[in-house]
């Protein structure tokens, strides 16, 4: 008896001080099921957008592994655990250049399969496709390291700022954002739907630049600082030009039919070799082609073509100095 006394009264506090008691009479669980149901006519209505489907849609997440294993392919030693000498490299980049292509070429499977199901396509033979198209793209990888090699010169020469090409690989988003681009454009050449995509998108998402996997882009970019870039499907730039934060290479207004009428149609600009693009600079249109050697200065807004060698800068705006009153 003496236990009981003792205990009552304390769990008579607790009962006064813990909501978890009477949360059962809060809960909300039987609610859910009639939004499940709204949910699932929504799809059946086809009102919203779903995958439900017996044919698997590419790995958002094995894409992305898939990037960083190219990467360290591309730039052996850089962003790796393993420590590499001329004893172990052939044996490291043949296991990891194997690797990728059975990763690949099932990512690549399921690619071209959704969308021949989507599109209601006769059979691709997508393993097929997708086993060639892998070994194109591996075959592609040295000449895409060797562009690589020309954006690190060209950066190294146009920026002060560094003299390190460690640096520059390691820690530069327009490099990051440029070697992501120039993967995804060999598999857009290479025509592998939407995994193109997926590569430029998460380079936008860490670095800010905006690169379309159908751009047409030489060797020797150096995007500099780079945050706010966008660059269309269809732009063209030559070798060897400099593009500074927040320049946009875009179309022009465009109708609200335009996905249907104006794809595959030029509607971005060219950017001829050796121009330099200062920052928050907008250049649109397909017909809008910037002379070699061009230097664009930077607030500027381009709708027409300009010539080689041209120098296009805005007139010195008028400030206004106030100074507040000195009082005695």
């Amino acid at each position: 008896m003496s236990i009981q006394t003792k205990i009552g009264p304390v769990t008579d506090s607790l009962s006064a001080l813990c909501d978890h008691i009477h949360s059962s009479s809060n809960c909300k669980h039987d609610k859910v099921p009639a939004v499940v149901k709204k949910l699932l006519s929504s799809w059946q209505a086809k009102e919203c957008y779903d995958h439900i489907s017996p044919v698997s849609i590419p790995s958002h997440a094995q894409v992305i592994d898939i990037v960083n294993q190219i990467r360290r392919i591309l730039f052996p030693g850089y962003f790796t655990k393993t420590k590499l000498h001329a004893s172990n490299i052939e044996y490291y980049i043949g296991k990891e250049t194997t690797d990728l292509y059975e990763k690949m070429s099932e990512q690549i499977t399921m690619a071209i399969r959704h969308d021949c199901r989507r599109h209601g396509q006769p059979c691709t033979a997508c393993e097929q496709q997708s086993h060639q198209i892998t070994l194109d793209f591996i075959e592609a990888l040295p000449s895409v390291a060797s562009v690589l090699a020309s954006d690190i010169r060209s950066t190294l020469a146009g920026d002060p700022a560094t003299d390190n090409p460690d640096e520059i690989i390691f820690s530069y988003p327009g490099l990051m954002a440029t070697t992501i681009f120039r993967v995804a454009h060999e598999l857009y050449e290479l025509k592998v739907p939407i995994i193109p995509r997926i590569m430029t998108e998460y380079a936008h998402s860490l670095t800010g630049i905006d690169i379309h996997p159908g751009a047409t882009i030489g060797p020797g970019l150096f995007i500099d600082h780079g945050t706010g870039v966008v660059i269309g499907e269809t732009t063209i730039i030559g070798k060897n030009v400099r593009i500074y934060q927040g320049v946009t290479l875009g179309a022009l207004s465009l109708p609200r039919d335009a996905g249907e009428k104006l794809r595959n149609m030029k509607r971005h600009p060219t950017i001829e070799d050796d121009v330099i693009i200062y920052a928050n600079t907008t250049i649109l249109g397909g017909d809008t082609v910037i002379g070699a050697g061009s230097i664009i200065g930077g607030n500027i807004w381009l709708t027409e073509s300009v010539e080689t060698g041209t120098r296009v800068l805005l007139k010195r705006p008028e400030l206004i100095y106030s100074h507040p009153k000195k009082h005695d």
